[in-house]
């Protein structure tokens, strides 16, 4: 068996499709082994905005030092491909590509996606065009978990099949990653292919045996460090920890929720419920149909993993996004510790709402430093130790990280790891 270490001269290189603000490069970037060489993304903000609007480019600049090509990457031929390789890699091999597509087509919290299969979902298998001409050693790609197990998961059977006819090792797990020490319920599909001889590994090999401390998930050790602010201000010690300013009504709505979890639903027993309520919550109430939108104006609580943080985090209406205690949602730097990145982290673009997105977008930091590390050791064939795959910066701390109870976890390679939620996948 041939493993391959970076000589002296040179890192191994990385390309992010789909970079967005720089989540999954980041924990790349942060490891010493990997150069992250191109980046290409098209910018979208809001649905009804165009390429190029909504500034996660220059997040990516100011944190990485690579100027991301701004490009519709469901337009790009092979022949452009092939002149990126040209370009970029001047003569060297590819080590790693990251290929990270929307998950708004696939992610079962739009309602849509139980029938409609979008047209972004095609940009899964457009990646076998890149790997097809870049012939990367390792391909790492990140969605939600609909993209392994949804409707529309032909998307990937057929990007797999394409890849097992160019020779590589597929494994496709779906995770939550507070297992691996993020401080949010975030329930995501990675997939690893490799044609490296050693095949194909994941974050459960690398964290088997181990598990993290639960506090270490919690909202607490995530954000309570941070000073107080009030809607509106930005702290000026760091000009990231800013929150929207919000109306006198959502602000008396707000107050009115009870502190550490608290939700709109706890408004229906007050006296002045009618003058709190909006004209959907009183529909709700009315039809006793909740559902999923208690968590709407919703607090997060101090002793459990933030909720998912979806792209549309701006407003305390589109979720369980309200600080635990002070009346207001979360700051842009809350939001993003939460999502696993580091505190030194900044955010470019002009919109704060569009840096809000650049956070639900991202695939967080802390868990990509990991699959650095795992993708290290395929190189490498020398298995790094758990506590040493913590990123600088972020909630996460190596003495969070201890043994797993004597007794064995389920092995989850056949099929569906009930104990984890987890399904692989593997060729």
């Amino acid at each position: 068996m041939t493993l391959l270490r970076p000589s002296e001269n040179r890192r191994r290189t990385l390309i992010d499709l789909f970079s967005g603000a720089g989540g999954m490069s980041y924990g790349f970037h942060a490891h010493p082994s990997f150069r992250v060489v191109a980046a290409f993304d098209g910018e979208r903000g809001k649905p009804s905005s165009g390429i190029g609007r909504s500034g996660c480019n220059e997040t990516f600049r100011i944190n990485l030092d690579v100027a991301p090509v701004s490009t519709d990457l469901a337009r790009v031929d092979d022949a452009l491909i092939e002149a990126a390789r040209r370009d970029v890699l001047d003569g060297l091999d590819l080590d790693v590509l990251s290929a990270c597509p929307p998950c708004t087509g696939f992610s079962r919290t739009n309602p849509k996606n139980h029938l409609d299969d979008d047209d972004r979902n095609n940009l899964v298998l457009r990646t076998a065009h890149w790997v097809r001409t870049l012939r990367p050693r390792v391909l790492v790609m990140e969605n939600a978990r609909e993209l392994l197990k949804g409707n529309f998961v032909h998307h990937f059977d057929a990007l797999r099949l394409q890849l097992d006819r160019m020779g590589y090792d597929v494994r496709a797990t779906v995770h939550m990653l507070d297992r691996f020490g993020l401080p949010q319920r975030r329930e995501r599909a990675l997939v690893i292919a490799t044609r490296l001889t050693v095949g194909a590994k994941g974050l459960e090999d690398l964290w088997h045996g181990y598990e993290v401390e639960r506090t270490a998930t919690h909202v607490r050790r995530g954000i309570g460090h941070l000073p107080p602010v009030a809607a509106g201000e930005r702290h000026p010690d760091d000009p990231f920890h800013v929150s929207p300013g919000i109306n006198n009504a959502t602000l008396a709505r707000v107050r009115a929720i009870p502190v550490d979890g608290g939700s709109w639903i706890d408004l229906r027993d007050r006296r002045d419920a009618d003058l709190l309520m909006t004209p959907a919550m009183k529909r709700y109430v009315a039809a006793r149909d909740f559902g999923s939108h208690p968590d709407v104006y919703g607090r997060m609580a101090w002793n459990r993993p933030s909720v998912t943080i979806k792209r549309e985090c701006a407003h305390v209406g589109n979720g369980r996004y309200s600080h635990p205690e002070q009346h207001r949602l979360c700051t842009l730097r809350e939001l993003a510790l939460l999502q696993g990145f580091p505190e030194q982290f900044r955010f470019g673009g002009v919109s704060l709402s569009n840096q809000y997105r650049h956070i639900g977008d991202a695939v967080p930091p802390l868990i990509s430093y990991q699959l650095a590390h795992v993708v290290e050791w395929m190189f490498t064939g020398e298995k790094p130790e758990v506590a040493d795959c913590v990123l600088p910066g972020t909630s996460l701390r190596a003495e969070d990280i201890k043994p797993a109870p004597s007794h064995p976890r389920p092995d989850c390679r056949e099929n569906e790891c009930s104990a984890e939620g987890s399904l692989i996948a593997q060729g």
